[in-house]
């Protein structure tokens, strides 16, 4: 960063927590509106009245130097001259000019919040147009550039299904909803502060003058676009499409035309520009979402979609995971090979006879054919005589006895019986198991695979370590980002996340794999 990109992000810091100070989990609409603001562009919100959407408007006239608003409740019944201006008599009957008086009207404001835009009528709403799409307002025969910094609208709807209204609710760039306060701690300080949320808090010397958000439009549009940022929104763009093509969708399908793409661009450029950055990077892509959704129910769609592209574009260092692996998949297949000796062993185990119930154990001679509950014989030992029961084939409880574990025998039960001890041996299978006995290396094997372990692991380290040197700047500016949630950059990094934790694993198992030779683990 420059002197002079480091001031700009030192100053919107400045405004927005100025702009932010006394609201309690409003300062992502607060932010948003701003950054509209200065791309020039218009926010719409969408929420149910008392959720503070004129207070953000009201809010943001702070950060703009001798700024003044204009806010108005629109009905089906409101008029042009209550939103531009009453007509001049004066001009009508002395120069027969029909024109505005538009002092203190929308024309002349600089910040202007319009509730219930719906309710617009299409007088109205093409007025607006013109001004959202070319900062004129046509007033008579001439035509008045107006100052406006931005249009804030907002609604407890969307717009009614009539095409009058869609040219109108395609120029809100961006797009937010709004609910009640979340947290119980947030809405408890809330209602109990006494604070005068519509204070100006923003210091006069960070506001914005109109002579510096000129020069501001100047440098936003210098900001450069890298191309891992366009190959992201061209993903996103294809996806979007190819999404909408698909048959049995629960939404409609979402379609984002050219006009606005271009607006999105300006805005990320303004992200970047007040940021203190001369490029835009995948954080500011993340401002997408509010951009691109028509209905709030789209929204998770395309956060994912976003999300995603972000995800697969994100930032990553060239590591070659599959040789490394590869050799020391070799190592490890050496190193069994040479110290590992396997052999099978054949051993008995008890023969289980399963029921819907229960698992039984079977003996043989006298009591053949017997049935004993492996639980109770597990709870035998060699000492003392337990009461066990003993059934028959058909599961028929047979004989109460008492029965320990043989003293020298193995899988086999001592039972009392008029007065005589006999031994019965339960009924077992061969199993075959595999064992392995370790075989110290010879000196010199060892001291070749010392070598080798002392590379690999070198090597690790080495590339552990340039995941961390060769990272460019901005990725170490993602979690600063003043207009996008910081756990964002979790995303944009995944990439060198998944090759920083896979060479984690693999130190690891080399790691192990000397153990394993050196100490015959």
């Amino acid at each position: 960063m420059n002197t002079t990109t480091t001031s700009v992000r030192s100053q919107t810091e400045a405004l927005l927590n100025g702009l932010c100070a006394s609201l309690y989990e409003r300062e992502e609409p607060v932010k948003l509106a701003l950054l509209s603001a200065i791309a020039g562009e218009s926010i719409f919100l969408l929420g149910p009245p008392g959720v503070g959407k004129s207070l953000i408007a009201r809010r943001l006239k702070h950060a703009f130097r001798d700024g003044t608003s204009f806010e108005y409740l629109m009905s089906r019944f409101s008029t042009p001259d209550e939103i531009f201006g009453p007509v001049s008599i004066k001009k009508l009957k002395e120069e027969d000019r029909y024109e505005r008086l538009t002092d203190n009207y929308l024309p002349g404001a600089n910040i202007v919040f319009l509730d219930e835009i719906w309710k617009s009528g299409p007088a109205i709403q093409n007025a607006l147009l013109t001004i959202l799409n070319e900062k004129i307002y046509r007033n008579g025969e001439q035509e008045m550039r107006v100052d406006i910094k931005g249009i804030i609208t907002a609604s407890n709807e969307l717009p009614p299904a009539k095409e009058s209204f869609l040219p109108l609710w395609d120029r809100f760039l961006i797009r937010y909803e709004m609910g009640g306060i979340q947290q119980s701690q947030n809405f408890l300080r809330m209602i109990t502060d006494t604070r005068d949320v519509y204070a100006d808090e923003v210091p006069e010397e960070v506001k914005i003058s109109n002579q510096q958000l000129n020069e501001w439009g100047k440098q936003i549009d210098e900001i450069a676009i890298p191309n891992e940022v366009l190959h992201t929104i061209q993903v996103i763009r294809h996806k979007l499409e190819e999404n909408g093509q698909k048959a049995n969708r629960e939404t409609d399908p979402v379609r984002i035309y050219d006009r606005r793409w271009k607006k999105i661009i300006r805005l990320l450029r303004t992200s970047a520009f007040l940021n203190g950055r001369d490029q835009v990077d995948l954080m500011d892509a993340f401002l997408m979402v509010n951009c691109l959704w028509s209905q709030p129910q789209q929204r998770e769609e395309i956060q994912e979609v976003v999300s995603e592209a972000i995800r697969k574009h994100g930032y990553s260092i060239a590591v070659n995971l599959n040789l490394l692996r590869k050799e020391l998949n070799q190592f490890e297949q050496e190193v069994e090979d040479e110290t590992r000796i396997k052999r099978s062993i054949a051993e008995d185990r008890l023969l289980p006879v399963q029921d819907e119930y229960y698992e039984f154990i079977q003996t043989e001679k006298q009591f053949q054919g017997s049935l004993l509950k492996i639980e109770e014989y597990n709870k035998l030992d060699i000492r003392d005589f337990q009461v066990v029961n003993i059934y028959d084939e058909g599961l028929k409880l047979r004989h109460r006895l008492q029965a320990r574990k043989s003293q020298s025998q193995q899988h086999a039960i001592q039972i009392s019986y008029d007065g005589v001890e006999l031994t019965h041996p339960l009924r077992t299978h061969k199993v075959e198991r595999s064992e392995v006995i370790f075989k110290q290396p010879h000196r010199l094997v060892r001291e070749f695979w010392d070598e080798r372990y002392e590379k690999l692991m070198r090597y690790i380290l080495d590339q552990e370590k340039r995941l961390v040197d060769d990272q460019p700047e901005e990725i170490r500016l993602l979690k600063s980002n003043l207009f996008v949630d910081a756990r964002r950059a979790d995303i944009v990094t995944a990439n060198l996340q998944e090759v920083t934790d896979a060479l984690d694993k693999l130190k690891l198992r080399l790691e192990k794999l000397h153990y394993a030779y050196s100490e015959g683990g």
